[in-house]
């Protein structure tokens, strides 16, 4: 039986000049899933980022994007998890991810940070368990590793943005299956679209 979800988080960096950046993807599922469910997030200090608590799907969810930067994701993580006794299997981290392309979107239960600054922090914020789900958002990738802290940091083209934001709304659609518990299916689904 999996553990039930609990907290989604969406991962990015604070302030107008990243808004629309492909690093903050994770952020702007989250803003879209409270858009769907009629709800805006607000700051609360104490969590150290905007959050929220919707009903989605007859599930009762805490939201929370981080306004610390990314690599101090897991402050704003831990602090909403301690504060409401969420446990890490029953996280849900939505992020950015360079290994998949625009268009197609992911989850994933465990794992490492496979070099994300947002996750790498989460992990020891959360006692080094790596057991919380992920939502790896595409982005593609520039090709090179030296260019990759301006690609994230950068919006992507019309084209791209038009994927990105058509795999957000085909991964917040199998969110109810995630949600259920059932996994698997949830996954069948999201990982059987492609906007490319």
């Amino acid at each position: 039986m999996t553990a039930q979800i609990k907290l989604i988080v969406g991962l990015g960096n604070p302030g107008s000049e990243y808004r629309g950046t492909r690093h903050n993807a994770g952020a702007d599922f989250l803003i879209e899933l409270a858009h769907q469910c009629g709800t805006t997030l607000q700051p609360e200090s104490k969590f150290f980022g905007l959050a929220g608590r919707v009903t989605y799907a007859g599930h009762d969810l805490r939201l929370l994007i981080p306004t610390t930067f990314m690599n101090r994701s897991g402050q704003a993580v831990s602090a909403i998890s301690r504060f409401y006794k969420i446990n890490p299997e029953e996280i849900l981290v939505a992020h950015d991810e360079l290994d998949i392309p625009a268009g197609t979107a992911k989850f994933k239960r465990g794992g490492g940070h496979g070099g994300h600054n947002g996750l790498r922090d989460i992990v020891p914020a959360l006692g080094n368990n790596k057991n919380f789900y992920r939502l790896r958002i595409g982005i593609g990738h520039p090709g090179h590793a030296s260019k990759v802290t301006s690609y994230v940091l950068g919006a992507p083209s019309q084209v791209d943005r038009t994927r990105i934001n058509a795999s957000i709304d085909e991964a917040i659609a199998a969110l109810p299956l995630l949600l259920g518990g059932e996994e698997g299916k949830a996954m069948s689904q999201l990982h059987s679209f492609s906007a490319a």
